[in-house]
């Protein structure tokens, strides 16, 4: 079976402790982005929205580093919630999705989610910063080297 010599320790692995924090990170959004009306997916396609304003669906989905394939059913359900409209641009073939006036208000009530996560990092606002900044950079050199692929499912 198994050998306490083994080389790969799960509590070792970088993965692993991405994808445990990402988690916990998500568990602690998604009682409150529920009550809202919103799934830790949608929020983010509404964080995107409200940086950047309105946008080409393939464009939110590059911003969020997915396929439009996987942004377009959160869209239709924003959609159906109120939150977002969507219209052709003035390329036809182009689908632009703007925030409603209930999608630019909900972006207040969000803040107060955003909050009680931070506050539940216990982590100081410039190690929150440099913890964003480690994990971007790891998120470029590891697209940069051509292991991390939009095509992969998440």
């Amino acid at each position: 079976m198994g050998s306490n010599k083994s080389r790969l320790r799960l509590d070792d692995q970088l993965c692993f402790a991405l994808y445990a924090a990402t988690n916990a990170v998500v568990r602690a959004y998604r009682p409150m982005l529920a009550q809202l009306g919103l799934t830790y997916p949608q929020y983010l396609v509404m964080l995107a929205l409200w940086q950047d304003g309105a946008a080409p669906v393939h464009a939110v989905a590059e911003r969020l580093q997915l396929g439009s394939n996987a942004v377009t059913p959160l869209v239709d359900k924003l959609e159906a919630a109120g939150f977002v409209v969507r219209a052709r641009g003035v390329d036809r073939r182009v689908v632009v999705v703007a925030l409603t006036e209930a999608g630019i208000r909900l972006e207040g009530e969000v803040s107060v989610a955003h909050q009680s996560v931070i506050c539940r990092t216990g982590l100081q606002d410039h190690d929150l910063a440099d913890l964003r900044q480690e994990l971007r950079d790891l998120s470029e050199r590891m697209t940069a080297t051509g292991v991390v692929s939009q095509d992969e499912p998440s």
